[in-house]
C-alpha cells in the first residue's frame, strides 16, 4: 500500500533520508524543520509541501518520521497541539538518539491519540542516510514495525527488530557509549605516540593487526592525523550520547568509569567551544601542544 510519508527534522540526516526515500519512488508529502527556509529548500528539491507547523505534517501524511536533537526537542515536537492533533491513524518512526525512557513517553502518547509509534534507532552516519545503507534498529509493536518492513529495507543494509518499545534505544546507547570509549581511547594512543615521537602512519598499521584494531581506527584515524573534524557525529552528540548510556547504568546500579571519562572528555571539548566538530576532534585533547595553538 502507498503512503504518503512525512519527514520531521530535516538536519543532514533527516535531508537525506527524505531524499532516499524519493528516489525509491515512495510518495514524500510534507516536511518540516524549525529552520524555515531549509525546508522549503528541501521541499522545492523533492516537489513536497513545506508544512508551517507540526499539526500540518500529520494532516497530509499517514507515516512521520521524526529526527531531532535529543528528549527536550522530542518532548517538545509532541507536546499539545503539535503532531499528535488529529494524529489518529498515523504512524510515527522515530529516529533520534534519546533516552529508552522518553521514547516511552512518547509512545504513551501516541496511543492516547489513536496514533503508532515506533524507535528506528540508526547506527550509521550521513553518507548512509543518502544511499540508503542505514544500520536500523527497531524497537515497538512487531505487527507495526512489519507493515513498514519496505520503507526501512529501502533505508538500510542491516535490519534488525530489537523487541518492545525502549529496547531498541538501549541498544544504541549501548553502541554509542562503547564507539565513544573507543574513539576517546584511540586518540590517547595516538596523542601519546605522538609524544614518544613515533611514526604514527606506521602505529596505525600496527594497531589494524593487532586487538588495538577497531571500526573507529577505519573512520578516525586518519582525521585525527590530519585535524580534520568536519562533523559527521559531533562531539556534542557524543557527549549526550554517552550521557545516555552512563544514566542508564546508574539506573541499572552498574558502575562504568571508562565511559564516564569519555562524557567528561567531550564535556571538555564543549566548554572549550568545539562540541560541533567531529567526535574525532577529542584528539585535541591528547596530541601534545594542539591546545596551546588553538
Amino acid at each position: 500500500m502507498a503512503r504518503k510519508i512525512g519527514m520531521v527534522g530535516l538536519g543532514r540526516m533527516g535531508a537525506n533520508m527524505a531524499r532516499r526515500l524519493k528516489d525509491c519512488g515512495h510518495e514524500v508529502v510534507v516536511v518540516h524543520d524549525l529552520r524555515k527556509e531549509a525546508a522549503e529548500e528541501l521541499a522545492a528539491e523533492l516537489g513536497c509541501e513545506a508544512a508551517p507547523d507540526l499539526s500540518a505534517v500529520t494532516a497530509a501524511a499517514d507515516v512521520v518520521f521524526t529526527v531531532v536533537t535529543d528528549d527536550e526537542a522530542m518532548r517538545a515536537i509532541f507536546a499539545g497541539d503539535a503532531l499528535l492533533k488529529e494524529a489518529a491513524g498515523t504512524t510515527f518512526v522515530n529516529c533520534a538518539t534519546i533516552s529508552p525512557a522518553v521514547h516511552q513517553e512518547v509512545a504513551e502518547l501516541c496511543d492516547a491519540a489513536g496514533a503508532k509509534a515506533l524507535e528506528a534507532c540508526m547506527a550509521s552516519s550521513i553518507p548512509q542516510a543518502r544511499d540508503g545503507t542505514l544500520y536500523l534498529m527497531i524497537g515497538g509493536d512487531q505487527a507495526t514495525y512489519l507493515e513498514l518492513e519496505e520503507l526501512f529495507r529501502d533505508l538500510s543494509k542491516s535490519l534488525r527488530y530489537i523487541g518492545e518499545t525502549g529496547r531498541a534505544a538501549q541498544v544504541k546507547a549501548l553502541v554509542n557509549m562503547v564507539m565513544n570509549i573507543n574513539t576517546a581511547a584511540l586518540a590517547e594512543g595516538l596523542g601519546l605516540g605522538k609524544a614518544l615521537g613515533l611514526d604514527l602512519e606506521m602505529l596505525c598499521e600496527v594497531f589494524s593487526q593487532t586487538g588495538a584494531n577497531s571500526r573507529v581506527l577505519e573512520t578516525d584515524a586518519a582525521d585525527m592525523l590530519a585535524r580534520d573534524h568536519d562533523c559527521f557525529f559531533s562531539a556534542e552528540h557524543a557527549a549526550k550520547d554517552s550521557g545516555i548510556a552512563n544514566m542508564l547504568a546508574v539506573d541499572a546500579g552498574v558502575d562504568v568509569p571508562l565511559s564516564k571519562a569519555t562524557e567528561a572528555q567531550y564535556r571538555r571539548l564543549m566548554d572549550l567551544g568545539r562540541g560541533q566538530l567531529d567526535k574525532s576532534a577529542v584528539a585535541e585533547l591528547t596530541f601534545p601542544g594542539r591546545l596551546d595553538d588553538a
